[in-house]
């Protein structure tokens, strides 16, 4: 009887306990399904010494249909949410999409939406960094640093595979 009344009392907390994020971390990389989120995501942030300690980010998802990429770079200073740039968009070798198009999301935040290929998927995953080359706008094309991101997308893939 008391091992009952204790299976049930640990299956109630089961119950209770909050529902947490299926999360992984792959180097400085966190791959995670958040539980207000369809789908899985890499993220990467990192401070540059470089460039005046300046803070990067990035995130990738993907679904069968559209990858979505999201940069952030604290020297942007974009003023209109909303506005559409147009980038070249590429890694350290090799070029993915001239004139991409990119959407502001702050002053700091852009995203690009691409119809899911899977051969861009194949150009990131050999990536170590992403380049994004605004046109006629040195000041704010910017490469990011993104190492590991091959076994990061493997992780992100793994999550989709197996996301609750």
């Amino acid at each position: 009887m008391k091992k009952l009344l204790f299976v049930t009392a640990l299956l109630a907390g089961f119950a209770c306990a909050p529902v947490l994020a299926q999360q992984s971390k792959v180097g400085d990389w966190t791959v995670e399904k958040r539980t207000q989120d369809t789908h899985c995501n890499a993220s990467r942030g990192y401070k540059d010494k470089d460039d005046e300690n300046r803070e990067y980010a990035i995130v990738i998802t993907y679904s069968k249909e559209a990858i979505v990429l999201v940069a952030i770079y604290d020297g942007w200073e974009w003023e209109k949410t909303g506005e559409i740039l147009r980038a070249d968009f590429g890694t350290d070798d090799k070029d993915i999409m001239a004139k991409a198009k990119w959407e502001v999301m702050d002053k700091t935040t852009v995203r690009g939406v691409f119809e899911y290929n899977q051969t861009i998927m194949d150009a990131l995953s050999k990536a170590k960094r992403i380049t994004l080359d605004f046109e006629d706008d040195d000041d704010d094309s910017i490469e990011l640093q993104v190492p590991r991101f091959g076994e990061a997308l493997a992780a992100l893939k793994f999550c989709e595979e197996n996301r609750k």
